[in-house]
């Protein structure tokens, strides 16, 4: 992808970030929490296949 292109993508990705933070500040925490709570579970996650894997 030119790097033109992808700057103009950026630009629009964080205009809409921002619009729907100012918004709907209610439903972009929620968001937030959720893909956070996403993230801890999966490392969670892989944490416990390794300690199944070792035995422990």
């Amino acid at each position: 992808m030119p790097h033109t292109v992808k700057k103009i993508l950026t630009w629009i990705f964080w205009i809409f970030v921002i619009y729907a933070i100012f918004t709907n500040p209610d439903q972009a925490a929620d968001l937030v929490v959720t893909v956070w709570e996403i993230i801890v579970n999966g490392f969670s996650s892989i944490g416990i296949f390794f300690d199944r894997i070792l035995g422990r």
